[in-house]
């Protein structure tokens, strides 16, 4: 593997199927570093898959995806180490949150970094308190997930991702799971750090998030991208009719 010239992500011919349902059909598409890429379409479009693919979560039937420095072919089997080692270079944060229930706040953030990362516990103690503090829940270091509400769980979640200093952090559509007076203030946290520049790749039902916060706009349809561009571009002013069609049943309801 070669230095890459920073830390953006590109994703080449990336293919999987579950038995004989083909969910992806050779996508590419690159993230340059500091910038935010949300993923949108309809259900059954592949849009999980894809980011559980660039995490690896998901296995890859093919392709290559590079993050940084750190490139896997999913054309073979990618041994264990460099598959850790490129596991390593995202956090992801889940649709429900995947708290462990008997652990505190300030243990599920501390988890990762101490079990996988084997990094000094003072350090990772301290950058958990810091990131706490930053999604707003400085005071809920001890308090358990069942303590929390459905917003404060998945800024816990969003911490977590940050604890591993990724280079990329993953949302897998991250207020799905929330009642809608909860939404705001994940959303926030999230345009916040699309803000400080750090690498973000979302996939979300919140249409009008991806035009606030997006630098690109991935619409996906039966396993590919259909179109791609600025949020201006894909969500304002789309070219193919299927992206207008979504759209409309989004932004205008019945």
């Amino acid at each position: 593997m070669t230095s890459a010239p920073d830390n953006r992500i590109d994703a080449r011919d990336i293919r999987k199927s579950f038995g004989d349902n083909t969910v992806l059909k050779g996508i590419s598409f690159t993230v340059p570093r500091g910038t935010a890429t949300t993923i949108i379409g309809p259900s059954g479009s592949g849009k999980t898959t894809l980011l559980r693919s660039l995490n690896a979560l998901d296995i890859p039937d093919a392709g290559v995806v590079r993050i940084g420095d750190v490139e896997a072919d999913f054309s073979g089997k990618v041994p264990r180490d460099q598959l850790r080692d490129y596991r390593a270079q995202s956090g992801m944060v889940f649709q429900s949150h995947n708290l462990f229930p008997h652990k505190t706040v300030l243990e599920n953030v501390t988890e990762g970094p101490l079990i996988v990362q084997r990094r000094p516990a003072d350090q990772v103690r301290a950058e958990a308190v810091e990131l706490l503090g930053r999604v707003g829940l400085a005071d809920k270091h001890d308090q358990y997930p069942s303590q929390l509400s459905g917003g404060q769980q998945q800024r816990v979640g969003i911490a977590r991702a940050l604890a591993l200093q990724p280079k990329v952090v993953l949302f897998d559509e991250p207020t799905s799971a929330l009642d809608p007076e909860l939404v705001g203030e994940v959303l926030s946290v999230i345009r916040d750090l699309a803000v400080e520049g750090w690498t973000l790749i979302i996939v979300t039902h919140e249409i009008q998030f991806a035009r606030q916060v997006s630098d690109q706009v991935l619409f996906t349809d039966r396993g590919v991208i259909l179109e791609r561009g600025t949020p201006a571009e894909v969500i304002d002013d789309p070219k193919e009719e299927r992206t207008r069609q979504f759209l409309e049943r989004i932004l205008n309801p019945l």
